[in-house]
């Protein structure tokens, strides 16, 4: 009797421990966790940015910002990507840089974003996740729209100073990033996580 309940009491705790993941494998995030991820690395890019340009605006005015912009924005982007191993970035199909170009998915959720804005959708609220292949490897693909803000007309606007534009010429000869409207889609964050 005694040992019926010692191998009961052992089975129990095999049992136990497997349930509570003791010495298993832990899940793999699901599409929503791996969404909410993105989701709150996007809320951190924009903020680090946005505070880098308003520094910058206040020092030396909008020409100063595009200076800063340059070079701030590539730093946080290697900065979250390191520390989260995504490829992490922006991007839009009317670019300033044309390192941030939209490859074939990004250019399709792009368009994609505009036509649910035809249809009277939020810009704010847009964004897009699945799992995909890239170079023949499983990633989880995430892009967030971004809308154009009151602060973003000064450089991205319909009517730029003759200084402002000067000065975007010195940093993006190729830009194509002017004449956007409030609330029109400048562009969108787009991060890359690869799955095991």
């Amino acid at each position: 009797m005694r040992s019926r309940s010692l191998l009961l009491a052992a089975s129990v705790g095999i049992l136990t421990a497997a349930t509570m993941g003791v010495g298993a494998q832990q899940a793999e995030p699901s599409a929503a966790e791996r969404a909410a991820e993105s989701r709150k690395l996007t809320k951190s890019f924009a903020k680090q940015l946005r505070r880098e340009l308003v520094q910058a605006m206040e020092a030396g005015g909008p020409e100063s910002a595009i200076a800063v912009c340059q070079a701030a924005a590539p730093a946080i982007t290697q900065e979250l990507a390191a520390e989260k191993q995504w490829s992490v970035g922006r991007t839009a199909l009317r670019l300033r840089n044309p390192a941030n170009a939209p490859d074939a998915w990004e250019r399709a959720v792009l368009l994609k974003f505009q036509d649910k804005m035809k249809q009277g959708a939020d810009v704010g609220e847009l964004e897009v996740y699945e799992t995909a292949t890239q170079n023949g490897k499983p990633v989880f693909r995430y892009m967030k729209a971004i809308p154009t803000q009151k602060p973003c007309l000064t450089c991205h606007g319909p009517n730029v100073s003759d200084s402002v534009r000067k000065t975007i010429a010195e940093f993006y000869p190729e830009d194509q990033a002017t004449g956007f409207s409030l609330g029109e889609l400048r562009g969108a964050f787009t991060i890359v996580q690869p799955l095991q």
